[in-house]
């Protein structure tokens, strides 16, 4: 069948309709405004008309129907954005439908040069298009469809071996394979579907061994790991101060000190191993602070002092976020001839133990736009919109950091590092044996966004096999053990702490996802391209002997 390339109006809006809808209700599979803990099943079948869309509209629309829906699934899905700023509700639907605005021609492509088989090669696609989308400087893995699976346990395990990207194949080719035979069906273009089901067999079939042995796998995992005995049990007090983000200044600063030093004092009587606080829960820099002191830093210095001394009277290690600050120029004074200050900063994490700071880790993966943007010489116009906004930018920081406190090994990405699956892989291949999440989501006022933020913290605990321990401001503090059981969530925007027994597991060998990071979706990536161009050039020279039998 050829796509008509003029479109009749009502088509067109019928289109449109479908996919607004259908990304409305691709919203609903993950924590929202509408189910708090979201509907995941919903993700097995939402893209089944976004399918139906790209194989019966044509090449001049198919484009801007990707813009249109990327730009809808993430207004709809991050819609508590808005409580971050105004720009980043438009920024982020803008990014995803831009990525989008690629996918979908991509995805028409395969249906028109492999029409009957082209399912098979579009749930390939996506899989290298979720890969795609979070390796470049604007990555945003939130609302990656397979997260939405995160507390269907048994089908989540293969992470390990796969990543996430087993899964999304796992779930993407189905609705490939419905979504072009249900339209092809309304229009009268194809045969019934017993016919359709029996001409496909051998891929479907190959499919289903994959999905029964992905299951078997599954549920045999979450057995064993129900049943694993940790190496030692590491006691983690995380305390939890619910800081509102938005306020700053001395006084701020020093009334989340004293709340973090109450319950720290108070988790103290429960004998934690260490105790740990949040994302940047001490702002002040320690080390600036304390190599520096000169007019407009001396009260800033005396809290810094302070903590010094509180943190030196605790019995037990403290980590915290921090921001940490250095000089530019290191031959230079604290402030330059223009009376700026001569620092730049990092979101750090710093541990406090044996007198002194034993070690730091200074985040890698910053928040493009909001902590980063490396554009200034080639967009100029939208990086200083971006300060003029009141956006901040961190520094990068360079090195894999893995603590060691009372024998445990750990590592600690900080914020939204833990969506990114290669980060965490990446501090277990460095030696970690627990992953340690610190930050602060209070800033989205949205107990969604906290959820959607620790349910994908799920899936770094099964690719690693290693517990997650996550230390937030306002929620979600949680553990997670390695079969991908959420463990004693505080409540979200509450002060307060809990004492966690983390299981740590030291003597296990590393999962196949930790030794081959992202192959899976390397590999998808690879054959996506080779497919078609191959096609393109199958296309081509088919029509250049059409048009040499015409001549003939």
């Amino acid at each position: 069948m050829k796509t008509l390339k003029k479109r009749s109006l009502r088509t067109v809006c019928s289109e449109v309709f479908v996919l607004l809808i259908t990304s409305f209700i691709f919203s609903l599979a993950f924590p929202g405004f509408v189910f708090p803990e979201g509907l995941g099943f919903i993700s097995l079948f939402v893209l089944i008309p976004v399918f139906a869309v790209i194989r019966n509209t044509s090449w001049a629309l198919i484009a801007p129907y990707g813009f249109f829906y990327g730009f809808m699934c993430f207004i709809f899905f991050n819609y508590w954005l808005s409580t971050f700023h105004p720009l980043a509700i438009l920024i982020v639907p803008i990014i995803k439908g831009g990525e989008m605005l690629f996918l979908f021609p991509a995805l028409k492509a395969a249906d028109t040069f492999f029409r009957k088989r082209s399912y098979v090669l579009q749930a390939i696609i996506w899989v290298a298009y979720a890969y795609l989308s979070e390796g470049w400087f604007a990555g945003y893995p939130y609302g990656t469809i397979c997260y939405a699976l995160y507390s269907y346990l048994p089908m989540i395990q293969i992470a390990e071996i796969t990543g996430i990207w087993g899964i999304i194949f796992l779930q993407v080719l189905p609705q490939a394979y419905l979504g072009n035979y249900l339209i092809d069906r309304i229009k009268g273009e194809s045969e019934p579907f017993k016919v359709y089901l029996k001409s496909n067999w051998i891929i479907l079939a190959c499919y289903g061994v994959l999905v029964v042995a992905s299951l078997t796998y599954g549920f045999v995992k979450v057995a064993q790991w129900k049943n694993a005995e940790p190496d030692r049990i590491w006691r983690v007090a995380a305390v939890q101060h619910n800081h509102d983000s938005w306020e700053g200044g001395l006084t701020t600063y020093t009334k989340n000190f004293n709340n973090l030093k109450r319950y720290t004092l108070e988790a103290i009587n429960d004998d934690p191993d260490i105790v740990i606080w949040s994302e940047t829960a001490f702002v002040p820099s320690i080390d600036w602070n304390m190599l520096y002191d000169y007019d407009g830093n001396h009260e800033m210095r005396k809290l810094v002092q302070q903590f010094l001394e509180f943190a030196e009277s605790l019995p037990v290690p403290l980590l915290t976020g921090n921001a940490d600050g250095e000089p530019i120029y290191p031959e230079e004074g604290p402030l330059l001839e223009d009376g700026s200050q001569n620092r730049k900063d990092y979101n750090s994490v710093v541990l406090f133990q044996d007198g002194g700071i034993a070690d730091k880790y200074r985040k890698q993966h910053l928040v493009p736009f909001t902590e980063h943007f490396p554009y200034e010489k080639q967009l100029p116009w939208l990086y200083n919109l971006l300060l003029a906004n009141d956006y901040q930018w961190w520094e990068e920081g360079d090195e894999k950091v893995v603590f060691e406190s009372n024998g445990v090994k750990f590592s600690t990405p900080i914020c939204f590092e833990d969506v990114f699956g290669y980060l965490s892989a990446e501090f277990v291949a460095e030696g970690a044996d627990v992953i340690v999440n610190m930050t602060n989501d209070n800033w989205s006022g949205a107990v969604s966004a906290e959820k959607q933020h620790a349910y994908i913290a799920i899936f770094r605990a099964v690719e690693t096999r290693k517990s997650v321990m996550r230390g937030t401001n306002s929620g979600l503090t949680c553990l997670i053990t390695p079969d991908g059981t959420l463990h004693d969530p505080m409540r979200p925007f509450w002060m307060g702490y809990h004492v966690y027994d983390v299981p740590v597991y030291e003597g296990e060998e590393n999962t196949f996802y930790v030794n081959h990071i992202d192959l899976f979706a390397k590999i998808a990536v690879y054959t996506s391209i080779v497919i078609l161009l191959s096609g393109a050039a199958l296309k081509i020279t088919e029509r250049v002997r059409e048009r040499r039998r015409k001549n003939d």
